[in-house]
């Protein structure tokens, strides 16, 4: 490398690295230097969660920041944040995107012909990208994000409702109403809920900070961890109003919410209960949950 400073991107949270440092000249090549160990985490976030609706209002609670995003063209069906939490992806059932705060808009599929809607919306640890998935499995990239899974789509064991991404950005997960989960690029598959009978669909799906693991949820609230993701608990049968619709972890992956299409927010492990919206007047129908 040219200078005295590199950036390394590319890196998965929570796994440590290690470097040593050669100097190059005319005079030919240094011995190494001392080694040093490095291990990325995701930035410390302010406590605080956001929730979406169909119509695009967007409910801050605790401590997230709310950004202008603008009337949306179709009914939104999913929400991301970016790694700093000061912005924040929209995904809309026709494939079009909405960037607020320090999103940056890599690109839709607004306009184009995709035989399903878009079902869910995941983006790279960095931020640099993102990925849309539809119903029926296909996967579209945007930004520095890479597609690994065939362009055809069509995964067996229902309808696809999500996708969440590996610690380094080179994989996702794939998940299914039925429970079935597919595994792409590094994400290795370590397990699903198919082969038990399910009494509610799956809903959701998210991995965890080292991306080693995964949680999948029901629209009945219950729970599934696989790798090294830990169950913290699930809803109780006779809690919900109306089902559930999305959960995402909190930064350090000890805890996580869920939430409710009526605004209802459950929280289990180290995240902390900061409000629903379930008390205000709701326009529309909430379809998602991001810290």
């Amino acid at each position: 490398m040219p200078g005295t400073a590199f950036t390394l991107t590319g890196l998965a949270n929570g796994t440590t690295y290690y470097f040593e440092v050669v100097a190059v000249s005319t005079a030919g090549q240094s011995a190494p230097s001392v080694q040093v160990a490095a291990t990325p985490t995701r930035p410390a976030l302010p406590p605080g969660y956001r929730v979406a609706s169909t119509g695009g209002e967007i409910f801050t609670l605790g401590k997230a920041s709310s950004y202008p995003s603008g009337p949306s063209s179709s009914p939104v069906v999913a929400i991301a944040s970016t790694p700093d939490g000061r912005g924040y992806w929209l995904a809309l059932k026709d494939g079009g995107v909405v960037a607020a705060g320090d999103a940056h808009l890599y690109g839709s599929l607004a306009g184009k012909h995709l035989g399903s809607a878009v079902a869910a919306l995941a983006a790279t640890p960095d931020g640099r990208g993102y990925w849309l998935t539809t119903v029926n499995g296909r996967i579209f990239a945007f930004g520095e994000a890479r597609t690994y899974s065939p362009a055809g789509g069509g995964f067996p064991g229902g309808r696809v409702v999500g996708i969440a991404t590996t610690g380094d950005g080179r994989g996702y997960w794939v998940v299914t109403s039925a429970g079935k989960v597919f595994g792409f690029g590094d994400a290795h598959r370590y397990g699903s809920i198919a082969a038990s009978p399910l009494t509610q669909p799956v809903v959701g799906i998210d991995s965890t900070a080292d991306g080693r693991g995964y949680w999948v949820v029901t629209s009945g609230g219950k729970v599934f961890g696989f790798g090294d993701a830990p169950v913290y608990g699930s809803i109780e049968a006779g809690r919900l109003n109306q089902p559930v619709v999305g959960l995402t972890a909190t930064a350090d992956g000890r805890g996580y919410w869920m939430v409710a299409s009526d605004g209802g927010v459950f929280c289990f492990g180290d995240a902390p209960f900061l409000g629903s919206v379930s008390s205000r007047a709701l326009h529309q129908t909430v379809v998602g949950i991001t810290a």
